[in-house]
């Protein structure tokens, strides 16, 4: 029963420790995708923000695997603000290596790239927020962009607060 009980509490402490040592997240979510970005699809989040005072950095998090076929990414950033004013960014992104391999972090074949959208943002208002990440990606010569973008699994919006 001791032997029990004090398993239970590592068990509790380790959950502990881990679930605390991210101390500088606000907000973070992803959006799966299943391996394809359609042009069209654009993924959104919405958030509260209250503090009007101090900077954050705001990141876009993008898992991608081997199939991901181009070794940069466009996407477009719309930042509606509670007072529906949008701020929208045409942003590019290095997705992989001179040599074809991905850049980002992980051990399997799924890479997470956590890019910078906003440094040292202070939110102007309080109430709530909408981001809104579209990929933007032309193939050399095109006009109208690529429909379906393969390789992503997933996109994600951070906070941070800075310390």
């Amino acid at each position: 029963m001791v032997l029990r009980r004090s398993k239970i509490s590592i068990l509790g402490m380790l959950l502990f420790l881990f679930l605390s040592c991210d101390e500088k997240r606000v907000f973070d979510e992803y959006k799966t995708l299943n391996g394809k970005w359609k042009k069209e699809d654009a993924v959104q989040f919405t958030f509260e923000q209250n503090d009007t005072v101090n900077p954050y950095n705001l990141f876009l998090n993008i898992r991608n695997n081997n199939e991901y076929p181009f070794n940069n990414l466009f996407v477009t950033v719309a930042l509606q603000q509670p007072d529906s004013l949008v701020k929208i960014d045409t942003l590019e992104y290095a997705m992989a290596n001179p040599d074809g391999s991905l850049l980002g972090e992980g051990f399997s074949d799924v890479k997470e790239s956590k890019l910078w959208y906003q440094e040292n943002f202070i939110f102007k208002q309080k109430g709530k927020y909408t981001i809104t990440i579209q990929q933007a990606l032309r193939e050399t010569g095109s006009v109208t962009g690529v429909e379906e973008l393969n390789g992503v699994t997933d996109v994600g919006f951070r906070i941070e607060k800075i310390k």
